[in-house]
């Protein structure tokens, strides 16, 4: 019985180290990927998609395919426990490949304190990444609210002519990260 109870104890404690190590990996999520994006210069490319600047759009947008559609699907979450309001304005938007778009999204802090928030991209279907081109995203910054305060954060891109004839809706997903430096998190 004595080794029984000794055997409990060790799994308890292994568990609770686990639990502890998985807890305190959420948290330096965010602050590990911005080290890594300076570290690398990975900045040029956030979560696989490609990231333009407004004159290299310009000579993309020259000419939108306009005999073509593709479908623009946006979803927003929130990480565990980040209390904010958070979601695409619009759902989907039909864009022609080669055209300059924007869509917003809405974020408010329903805290009574000041916060700092990192949204992280991700998109389906993976063959698109390399044709979906972000001018500027509320993703390329941490985004700093006060207790209550709303905001709409823009997103420009744009999807390239080249993209493949058989993908016809892409989705674009974001999920908001607490990324208020710890010394401001008291209260």
């Amino acid at each position: 019985m004595e080794a029984q109870k000794k055997s409990h104890k060790k799994i308890f404690v292994i568990g609770g180290v686990v639990a502890v190590i998985m807890f305190g990996f959420c948290f330096a999520m965010v602050p590990l990927y911005s080290m890594l994006c300076k570290a690398t210069g990975i900045n040029t490319s956030i979560a696989g998609t490609e990231l333009t600047t407004p004159a290299a759009a310009d000579a993309i947008s020259k000419t939108a395919d306009l005999t073509r559609e593709v479908t623009v699907q946006f979803t927003a979450t929130n990480h565990n426990g980040m209390p904010w309001d958070f979601y695409p304005k619009a759902k989907s938007i039909v864009v022609h490949p080669g055209q300059k778009n924007t869509v917003y999204f809405y974020a408010k802090n329903t805290t009574g304190k000041d916060m700092t928030a990192q949204a992280i991209p991700g998109m389906t279907p993976t063959d698109s990444i390399a044709h979906f081109h972000k001018i500027e995203c509320f993703c390329f910054h941490q985004q700093t609210l006060k207790a209550g305060e709303s905001k709409d954060m823009a997103l420009v891109f744009q999807v390239d002519k080249d993209l493949p004839k058989e993908i016809r809706v892409i989705t674009l997903a974001y999920t908001l990260f607490d990324a208020t430096p710890k010394d401001t998190r008291k209260g």
